[in-house]
């Protein structure tokens, strides 16, 4: 018998069983970490293990295994392996590849969003405060992480009543010669024209950072018995702004929900599951102070327990971020250990994983899991409205089944300048922000305001990198692989869905449903038409909840295109001729046009007046004056 004879007589676990078993003759019996590929190329699964060998072998039988992991058996068709000299290595090497390949058996954490934090800074002789985000390498004490931006900005608001420190840039410090607004309104010292002292303002940092390491009260207390002393010498003024940093302390002191005394850092991770699905809820917990709290929904498959999400969530979520001295869980894990010694190693200090059983920890970690089910129970809610809309477009729009993935396509320029095309994503769970897609239009051979091209160039780059990315449809996220969508909504009339049905047509592509969406008479919302090749337009009864649901993928990618736009065009603005001259910086730049006025100045200005600028040389003052004269 032929062996494709044999393979077809096979079933689809046992072939991939034997792809797996060629592995293993030449598989070290060492800690590493092992990838599972497919015949596209694709990653099926990352895994670690303490003995590669005998981890490996246990995929080629059949006896106990899983629906899922048979099935990831059954698909691959090649696998790769990195050695390492430890369990540990291989554990902090597995969340690396996991956060960087997403593969589709893995569980993933898919909100990877940097957490904000408050600098101040420590690489300026007059202390910035700041927040600040992304990778922390800037000298300077960092306090934090905050659960959003706005609590941040909210923090920094009421804080800066209380210490008035610079929240002005290096650049802008430097060229200043009078206060500005903030110091009129007594959110800065103003430190730039010396309105307060070195040792003053070092007296000022020096509080700011005591309070945000937790010393809130001694301050307090400090402060409470300065704003008595003004008082007794009836130095009233001085009094009342004692005063109103006690009240700006207690604000943001109010703000601190939960209070832990005891604890210096510590992050307290609760997961609660439902339906299929995992909420992870973190809470951050510095000095003592609840700094807010963020939900995480990691995707993974039915059958993965709490415990074992929550491993893979710590050791993905940590893997780019520093972690605190503990970290509170609320299911044991099964590798507690390892990963405790895995993340010690990474951040350099003695990391605990624990799970508290009584006490205020135990209460905090109660709270945490309480809010874990109320996000999920409002996320299921969401998603069960969601996926009634999404059953109802499909049956609207007369398509086999309810779509999973809807784009939405729009255009934005003012007379042809700066013209944008959007694109915006849902699916059953919603918005899908993070596929949100931005095309800045490159045909320059495009007639200013040409709606039907700029439609075409977009949907021409779109489905070109759907074809390389994802040839075969596979409809799932691998890493930075594209999705197909089931349907196209697109903004605009007849003339808009011709454009679209020749591009697709030109591209083969035929299983995709087109709709154009336009406002109806006087551009009245509730009056949209609809427009499907081989029928008449249509509209729909007012208060149909369908037509609410299509008007907000309109208007959200309205709005997306609208917003795009405007920072395109507020960029273009802020620019100068000047930025195109090699040698110009940012401080030669402001001193030609503090001299000539406007970049027009310049290009009017004679080769020895160019010369006479501070930091301009007599060659760089050439370049100018050729550069313009050229131009």
């Amino acid at each position: 018998m032929k062996e494709s004879e044999a393979n077809k007589l096979e079933s689809p676990f046992q072939i991939g069983s034997n792809v797996i078993q060629t592995f293993l003759k030449t598989l070290p019996s060492t800690p590493g970490v092992y990838r599972m590929i497919d015949t596209n190329g694709h990653i099926l699964y990352v895994g670690k293990a303490k003995n590669l060998k005998k981890r490996v072998t246990s995929y080629t039988k059949i006896n106990g295994q899983s629906t899922r992991i048979m099935r990831m058996v059954s698909l691959t068709h090649a696998m790769e392996f990195v050695s390492t000299y430890t369990e540990v290595e291989a554990l902090l090497l597995e969340a690396n590849l996991i956060k960087k390949l997403k593969p589709r058996y893995n569980i993933i954490l898919r909100d990877d969003k940097s957490y904000p934090y408050i600098l101040i800074t420590g690489d300026h002789e007059w202390p910035q405060i700041t927040k600040h985000r992304g990778s922390r390498s800037r000298k300077g004490e960092y306090f934090g992480p905050f659960a959003s931006a706005g609590a941040v900005n909210e923090t920094l608001a009421t804080f800066q009543r209380l210490f008035p420190l610079r929240s002005c840039s290096d650049s802008d410090f430097q060229t200043r010669t009078r206060p500005c607004l903030q110091y009129q309104i007594k959110r800065c010292s103003a430190p730039c024209v010396n309105r307060i002292s070195p040792e003053d303002y070092d007296t000022v940092v020096g509080e700011a950072r005591a309070f945000l390491s937790g010393k809130s009260h001694d301050i307090q207390k400090k402060l409470a018995e300065k704003m008595q002393i003004a008082s007794d010498t009836l130095d009233f003024e001085q009094a009342a702004v004692l005063r109103d940093r006690l009240k700006a302390m207690a604000h943001i002191q109010s703000k601190q929900i939960i209070n832990l005394s005891s604890v210096d850092e510590v992050d307290v991770i609760a997961a609660h599951q439902t339906g299929g699905q995992t909420c992870i809820q973190v809470f951050f917990i510095r000095s003592g102070q609840n700094l807010g709290n963020r939900a995480h929904y990691p995707s993974h498959n039915k059958d993965e327990e709490p415990a074992e999400i929550l491993s893979a969530f710590i050791g993905q979520f940590y893997d780019s971020r520093p972690a605190p001295k503990q970290i509170w869980v609320s299911h044991e894990l099964t590798e507690g250990k390892l990963l405790s010694e895995a993340l010690s190693i990474a951040s350099g200090k003695k990391i605990e994983i624990l799970t508290p059983k009584r006490g205020e920890k135990k209460e905090m970690l109660d709270h945490a899991i309480v809010n874990a089910k109320g996000a999920l129970l409002r996320r299921l809610a969401e998603n069960a409205s969601q996926l009634k809309h999404m059953e109802a477009t499909g049956k609207l729009f007369g398509m086999k089944e309810a779509p999973k993935r809807i784009e939405v396509y729009d255009n934005s320029h003012i007379s042809g300048a700066h013209a944008v095309g959007a694109m915006i994503v849902a699916s059953r769970e919603g918005f899908e922000k993070k596929s949100y897609r931005k095309f800045n239009i490159k045909n320059e051979k495009l007639s200013p305001g040409d709606d039907y091209g700029m439609m075409r160039e977009v949907l021409s780059r779109r489905f070109a990198r759907l074809q390389k990315e994802d040839p075969d449809k596979v409809g799932e996220a691998s890493g930075s692989r594209e999705i197909w969508p089931d349907l196209l909504l697109i903004d605009g009339g007849q003339g808009q869905l011709g454009v679209v049905e020749e591009v697709l047509r030109e591209m083969k592509v035929s299983d995709v449903t087109l709709v154009g969406i336009a406002k109806g008479p006087d551009r009245n919302a509730g009056r949209e038409r609809f427009f499907m090749t081989g029928k008449a337009p249509f509209s729909l009864p007012e208060k149909d909840p369908t037509l609410y649901f299509l008007q907000r993928l309109r208007d959200e990618v309205h709005h997306f295109a609208i917003t795009t736009h405007r920072a395109k065009r507020s960029k273009a603005i802020g620019k100068s001729p000047l930025d195109e001259i090699q040698g110009i910086g940012g401080k030669r730049k402001k001193a030609l046009l503090n001299r000539f006025g406007s970049a027009k100045g310049v290009a009017g200005a004679a080769l020895a007046d160019l010369g006479e600028v501070d930091g301009i040389s007599s060659a760089l003052a050439q370049t100018i004056h050729d550069f313009f004269k050229e131009n």
